[in-house]
């Protein structure tokens, strides 16, 4: 390998060359970043890179502090050519960036040690300069493709979304002043800006611009704003429905607990989240997205479920033709509506109620795989939710439309379900809980509800609507100064739990043992045979069969994990009925008890699933029950204890 000083000597004296052998000798002699000054001192010949501006972008992209050789490449090499360079090298670093996440745990990890942000830094720069020197007649032709390798190749890191800002702001044009500085900010080098612009060469293909272009590049990049927004708020928790319940509703702080907001607003790193997304709302607002009409929000529950907005870039003849990202605008709604309530800031009000527009929303989104769709975009669900929290609150329910309560309930607890942020899922099912209480038809509630508990397969859920349930019961039962309410509510009465015990108290003998059989409060088991025969007692002393218990405690162990959330709640359930009925007096929910219900419940429920855990405890280790698992059947066991005791 020659040394640097022959290297420079060869790049400086090589410039007198055909441009195919000096081609040759940067080849040879580009390789470290001690050489790069002389080749940029070359460079300054405006006509030597006009003509090999465009084979060095790729020669320089991978050597270290090369900004400065390329945004002399860009300023003074061929636009047209040079951006189809600065593209191609845009697919490497996608395909780089494939390659590294193959071995690192997540983007950040990644992140803290790879070189392909600051090159993605370098090549957004580049392209701010290039577009701005190509005068075609439809230089939105140029710009489409240049914006879809851009997000290709795109990580939704702090300073990979500040280059894309820079971008945007660049070819927009936007003479927004700069924002003060705040911990939230994060600037990245911008050569369009600090750069002296003077140098640039002219477009040696220079054309009039067509009267439509100015339209079709602002929807351009309009939608690959909102493409970027979508991106950054999946990859980023901004945990938004959270943040507005703390709040709208203060009173739920925990004593001692911080909330969201605070955390939020006192880690450096979560500021720098809102700070990014607030720099994107701003962008976008500066585009022209800066009003949310009826129309507006129509647009995004009637488009197409199936069309990427980035496959029209490159075939379009309209501004019409070119779509915004669905998901990115709900993300800007609800930044909207978040921002306001909780920065006090102005934004745009959202002309849309619960019904019909934002349930027309949760349709189009989680309408046809809501699993798929909540767990691979959450920060999507998450938008969704916000709005329709913050809806709520502004008492926007309903114009005209009659309110569809059981539907948009259902889609709330697919959120609830699937959302892999516990936070989110809390805030989801708390606002299921006031939608279904807002109801003024009771019988609709009561169907919600059953509906829950004979049908849905999630444990979890059936857990919530108990908690529901009670919560129906407490306030039938009880007037807000705790006398007896009008006993005319149909949750004041026998009637419910009649009709709903055997989907709270499910028959525990048949779901458990086999065959049918029986357990014992005591922990025995009894099974029924392939004949039909009953068995012994089923235990470690017992004359039955092993194999039988074997399958038997399986079959509780497997029932355990699958469904403890409902049944610990089922037993909470019953004794919060059934535990003051031999008061003096009796609390009162125990009106609504119906006759009987109390010996049957403990025959089918409490007494065989006492039996079930009970065995389940002593053999916890032989089926891998881990600590928190353990630790919620010791709760039922002492649940089930004290209300047989009563």
């Amino acid at each position: 390998m020659a040394s640097v000083e022959e290297s420079i000597a060869a790049i400086k004296g090589g410039a007198k060359e055909d441009r195919f052998t000096y081609l040759t000798i940067l080849q040879y002699h580009v390789t470290r970043p001690e050489v790069l000054p002389a080749l940029n001192e070359v460079l300054q010949d405006a006509d030597l890179t006009q003509e090999i501006g465009w084979d060095l972008v790729q020669m320089l992209v991978g050597i270290d502090d090369s900004s400065a050789c390329l945004e002399t490449v860009a300023r003074l090499g061929n636009p047209r050519e040079v951006v189809i360079k600065v593209m191609e090298a845009l697919d490497s670093l996608t395909e780089a960036w494939s390659e590294e996440a193959e071995s690192a745990e997540d983007i950040q990890q990644i992140a803290a040690t790879s070189k392909i942000p600051a090159r993605f830094i370098t090549l957004c720069g580049m392209l701010s300069i290039l577009h701005g020197r190509i005068k075609t007649k439809y230089p939105s032709r140029f710009l489409g493709p240049s914006l879809v390798k851009v997000f290709e190749a795109y990580q939704p890191l702090p300073e990979m979304t500040a280059a894309i800002t820079n971008l945007v702001r660049s070819l927009s044009g936007s003479k927004r002043p700069p924002l003060p500085s705040r911990k939230s900010s994060v600037n990245v080098n911008d050569p369009n800006k600090t750069g002296d612009n003077s140098k640039n060469a002219p477009d040696p293909e220079a054309e009039k611009e067509d009267p439509k272009e100015p339209a079709m590049q602002e929807k351009l990049l309009q939608s690959f704003v909102t493409c970027i927004l979508q991106r950054y708020v999946n990859a980023h928790p901004m945990r938004w429905t959270p943040r507005l319940i703390d709040v709208y509703h203060p009173e739920r702080r925990i004593p001692g607990r911080k909330t969201t907001v605070e955390a939020y607003s006192e880690n450096e790193t979560l500021q720098k989240r809102d700070g990014v997304v607030g720099q994107l709302v701003a962008l976008l607002s500066d585009l022209g997205l800066y009003k949310c009409p009826n129309e507006f929000v129509k647009g995004i529950y009637e488009s197409s479920t199936a069309v990427d907005p980035l496959s029209t870039f490159d075939d379009f003849k309209s501004p019409e033709d070119i779509r915004l990202s669905p998901g990115g605008v709900v993300c800007l709604m609800a930044y909207w509506l978040f921002s306001a309530a909780v920065f006090n800031a102005h934004q745009p009000e959202c002309e849309m109620h619960i019904f019909p527009e934002h349930l027309r929303l949760l349709e189009r989104f989680l309408g046809q795989d809501a699993e798929a769709e909540v767990t691979s975009t959450p920060g999507t669900a998450d938008a969704l939710l916000a709005i329709g929290v913050a809806l709520e609150h502004k008492n926007r329910i309903t114009k005209s439309e009659e309110p569809s309560i059981m539907a948009y309930h259902h889609h709330l607890t697919l959120i609830s379900v699937f959302h892999p942020d516990v936070a989110i899922r809390s805030a989801a099912t708390n606002f299921a809980g006031v939608i279904l209480h807002s109801d003024s038809d009771q019988q609709n509630r009561l169907e919600i509800l059953e509906d829950l508990l004979e049908n849905c397969m999630f444990a979890s859920l059936k857990a919530c609507a108990l908690t529901w349930l009670k919560e129906e019961i407490i306030a039938a039962t009880k007037s807000e100064t705790g006398s007896e309410a009008d006993s005319s509510s149909l949750f004041g009465s026998p009637e419910v739990i009649d009709r709903l015990q055997y989907a709270i108290f499910p028959d525990m003998i048949s779901a458990l043992v086999p065959g049918g059989g029986n357990v014992t409060a005591e922990g025995g088991l009894t099974g029924i045979t392939n004949d039909g025969k009953e068995t012994g007692i089923i235990d470690k002393t017992g004359g039955g069969s092993e194999d039988d218990d074997e399958i038997t405690l399986a079959v509780i162990a497997d029932y355990w994990v699958q469904n403890r959330p409902f049944i610990l709640q089922a037993a909470n359930f019953a004794y919060f009925l059934l535990a003051g009925v031999n008061s003096t007096p009796p609390p009162a929910q125990t009106k609504v008890i119906p006759d009987g219900m109390a010996a049957a419940v403990e025959q089918r429920f409490a007494e065989p699933l006492m039996g079930a855990a009970l065995k389940l405890q002593q053999n916890a280790g032989k089926f891998g029950l881990g600590s928190e698992e353990e630790m919620e059947l010791s709760i039922l066991v002492d649940r089930l204890k004290s209300l047989m005791q009563h």
